[in-house]
């Protein structure tokens, strides 16, 4: 299934495409990588649209428990208005004008109960969808600070992996390692000749040439103060 949606959305869209199924369905996405971050920008975004319906539908009740309002009141004001006009009939000894308005007074009364009750529901439903949205879009805005929190996580875990390739691509441990035993092989070699020179030497040639070489420099020093000694003295004047 996963090749179909690749094939048939490209291999970006359709990575996505799954993983947010796989999210839907409670299936890990991912592991920390980008398709990771774009299954989240897309849940966002409809977390963005699904605040705004509600902010839509909220408004929608909100216009209508005005409207209601606004009949439930306007019913109390013709009320007050046949009221007023049965008292002013009576007066005037209009009792069927007195009746009649009488009978409308008494019509409201009968349906103003309903419409109070229908006011107060709405307000009730009113009240509660507003805290709904503000909850809604209090947990929205704590989301997006997590989405650019999530974003910089993934910058930083993808410098991480790109150092890591470098160091992998470069083999700096290895080549390290070359250096060492290059080293270590050059010493040891430094070692083994200045050996080879002191044991290839021969100790009795060596003596031997020392001694002459002795001999030699008493020699040079016996001549030079019999030297010193045979020099011409000054006559005196």
């Amino acid at each position: 299934m996963k090749k179909a949606v690749y094939w048939l959305m490209g291999e970006k869209a359709g990575r996505v495409a799954v993983g947010t199924w796989n999210w839907l369905w409670g299936m890990p996405v991912e592991t920390g990588g980008k398709v990771a971050v774009e299954v989240a920008e897309q849940s966002l975004r409809s977390m963005q649209e699904s605040v705004q319906k509600l902010a839509h539908a909220v408004s929608t009740q909100v216009a209508a428990y005005e409207r209601a309002k606004q009949k439930y009141e306007a019913k109390t004001q013709e009320l007050q208005n046949f009221e007023q006009q049965a008292a002013i009939a009576q007066q005037n000894g209009n009792e069927e004008g007195a009746r009649l308005a009488m009978t409308k007074v008494l019509q409201i009364e009968q349906l103003l109960p309903q419409l109070e009750e229908q006011v107060k529901q709405a307000e009730q439903f009113v009240n509660a969808s507003k805290d709904k949205l503000n909850r809604e879009r209090m947990k929205l805005e704590q989301y997006k600070t997590d989405m650019q929190n999530m974003k910089d996580i993934s910058e930083i875990n993808e410098a991480l992996s790109a150092m890591a390739k470098v160091n992998s691509d470069l083999s700096i441990d290895s080549a390290r390692s070359q250096f060492e035993q290059a080293k270590s092989a050059v010493d040891r070699r430094n070692l083994r000749t200045k050996a080879y020179a002191e044991l290839s030497e021969n100790p009795a040639e060596k003596l031997s040439a020392d001694l002459e070489t002795m001999a030699i420099d008493d020699a040079v020093s016996q001549r030079l103060q019999m030297l010193n000694n045979s020099s011409p003295k000054e006559l005196p004047e």
